[in-house]
């Protein structure tokens, strides 16, 4: 009496075990893969795994060889696939931890803040250059809320020097300001 699964038989050639354990391979396969085609090729594997083996030496019990077979190459698959989604995951952590750090490092900062300071050196600066009674003539204006004719009685000169003096203050602004003008209009 054959034992199952025995190849010893002489009953039993190739084709008669392929006919009768392919298809159980590739279910136990699928079972825990959850993937058609790689299933069907862990199956293939299996049988041309047993057949390879046969040309060499007896395979005493041939579901136990097969079932061990597809039990270690879907072992290798799911453990392959599981390192995968862990370097996937960590990746996906790295960039998520960038994308939280830029969201909240935009969301914290304030442009007007950003550029009023370089814009105050840059005022400051051109200032600084501009002759000293059209200097005091703009800061009076802009920085004391002055009107031009109180800027005109406290440094004794006419309303219309007053205007020549904060219309060169403006003009050298533009030009010193002339990559930052589109702020101003926001």
């Amino acid at each position: 009496m054959r034992k199952p699964g025995n190849v010893t038989d002489s009953n039993m050639t190739f084709d008669n075990i392929y006919s009768e354990y392919y298809q159980r391979c590739f279910l136990f396969a699928k079972s825990y893969l959850h993937d058609e085609m790689l299933s069907k090729d862990i199956a293939s594997e299996a049988m041309i795994s047993l057949w390879t083996t046969m040309k060499t030496e007896e395979v005493d019990n041939v579901r136990a060889f097969l079932m061990t077979v597809v039990k270690n190459q879907s072992l290798n698959h799911l453990r392959n696939e599981h390192l995968r989604m862990e370097a996937r995951e960590n990746i996906l952590n790295d960039e998520l931890y960038e994308l939280e750090f830029r969201i909240s490092s935009l969301d914290a900062c304030n442009p007007t803040d950003i550029f009023s300071e370089e814009i105050d050196r840059i005022v400051n600066r051109t200032l600084d250059i501009l002759p000293l009674q059209t200097r005091n003539v703009f800061r009076m204006s802009r920085y004391e809320n002055k009107s031009i004719k109180e800027i005109a009685d406290s440094l004794n000169i006419s309303v219309k020097g007053v205007d020549y003096h904060i219309s060169k203050a403006l003009k050298a602004l533009r030009v010193s300001l002339k990559d930052y003008l589109y702020l101003f209009f926001f």
